[in-house]
This record gives structure tokens, C-alpha cells and sequence, in this order.
């Protein structure tokens, strides 16, 4: 039974430290990487290609075309199919979407859908529904999916509840601690998560620390380990 890593990873568009995010990344050993803040303006594909590279991975989907979510991968992980959705824009608010991918690992196959919801909490809910509507359409439903992103909200809230209807909460599962991941230098809050389909096992649960952690973007990496 092969064992997915999973790492969610709010880079903030790179404006820190490029080098010690694919640092970061490379030293995790990461199958698949859901990232947020991935750059989405002037040459954002060379942009993100670059940091595949540097990371030891290749891009699978995302980018600008789903809202700044991109999805990287390691060559061990085969791509099914990829698909960009944008959700419902509010005025005056960032464009929101997911990257959603179907891949296999040692030929079990398994659904990512990365994503970064709303700071302001009514598009941040009604996104919520129109993320899992949109792994609905795109996921067959014998393909288990795992949601994995920044939240911009607490456990306990409305959009965590949500969520944790429709899959584990890795952290609440097997993290140990608060689970804290805003913002790197002084994190106090536990605003980035992985949510596994109820028909996979959860086994592990990091919040990564180390120096290029602190200088690399202003979130901390979660990194999970998925039996698939």
C-alpha cells in the first residue's frame, strides 16, 4: 500500500525568499505539493516552472488560471487529469479557484484539489460549496479526494466544519500540538490544512520548522503522510 507525502504550502508569490521555499520543499521529500501564492503575473509560467525545478518536481496544474493554486508533483506520481476552476468573484475581493488533479502513486489513484479561500467570510463559505462542487464534477467518484490549503480561518468555524463533513482533518488526526501555521516567525494560528476522504488513512502530521522556514514566506508548510 503506498504512502502519499503531501506538502500545502502558502509561498506568498515568492516575495521572500524563492531559494528557501524550494529548499524548504526539496528537503520535505514531497510526492505532491499544493501550493498558494504561486505566482500569477508577468511570466508567472516560467515563474512556477522555476520553482518545479528547483524543487526537484514538475508542475502538474494551476497557476495564474486557478487563481494563484498550483499543484507540483514528483516523477513517481502519474497525471490522470488536471482541471482549473475559478470560483464566484466578489467586488473588490482576489479571484479564488482551486487546482484539482487526479494522480496515481504505485498505481493507486487518488484526487488533490489545492485551494485559498476568501479573508472575508461569507465568499470564504460559499466558496467552500463551490470547491466541493467542483471536486464533485471533476473526480470520479471511486477516486478518493484529499482538499489541501490555506483556509484563512479557525477550527471550530464554519468553513473547518464544513470541511470535516467531508473529510479527516489530518492535523486533528494525527498532528501533535496546536498545529500553528500563520505566520512563520510567530505562528499563533492553525490556518493552513489537509482534509483525506474518510476512505484513506491518515498516518502523519508535520508543521515543518527550520531555518528557511522563518525567511522563505510568511506561512509554514504542512506536511502529511497519506496511506492511499
Amino acid at each position: 500500500m503506498p504512502t502519499l507525502r503531501l506538502l500545502s504550502y502558502n509561498v506568498r508569490s515568492l516575495r521572500d525568499d524563492p531559494l528557501a521555499v524550494a529548499r524548504v520543499i526539496r528537503s520535505a521529500q514531497p510526492h505532491v505539493v499544493c501550493v498558494q501564492e504561486a505566482p500569477r503575473f508577468l511570466r508567472w509560467r516560467s515563474k512556477c516552472a522555476e520553482l518545479a525545478r528547483r524543487s526537484g518536481l514538475v508542475v502538474v496544474s494551476g497557476g495564474r488560471s486557478a487563481a494563484a493554486n498550483l499543484i507540483l508533483s514528483s516523477l513517481a506520481v502519474d497525471v490522470v487529469q488536471t482541471v482549473d476552476v475559478l470560483f464566484t468573484r466578489d467586488p473588490k475581493l482576489h479571484q479564488r479557484g482551486t487546482a484539482i488533479a487526479v494522480l496515481a502513486l504505485d498505481g493507486a489513484r487518488f484526487a488533490v484539489a489545492g485551494t485559498h479561500l476568501d479573508v472575508v467570510a461569507d465568499p470564504r463559505l460559499r466558496h467552500v460549496e463551490e470547491l466541493h462542487a467542483a471536486v464533485t464534477a471533476h473526480v470520479p467518484a471511486d477516486v478518493p479526494a484529499i482538499v489541501a490549503g490555506d483556509l484563512n480561518d479557525d477550527p471550530g468555524s464554519a468553513v473547518w466544519g464544513r470541511l470535516a463533513a467531508c473529510g479527516v482533518d489530518a492535523w486533528a488526526q494525527c498532528g501533535d500540538g496546536p498545529g500553528y501555521t500563520s505566520t512563520a516567525t510567530q505562528p499563533r494560528r492553525r490556518i493552513d490544512a489537509v482534509f483525506a476522504d474518510p476512505r484513506l488513512t491518515v498516518v502523519s502530521a508535520a508543521v515543518l520548522d527550520q531555518s528557511d522556514v522563518r525567511v522563505a514566506s510568511d506561512h509554514r508548510p504542512l506536511l502529511v503522510e497519506i496511506e492511499l
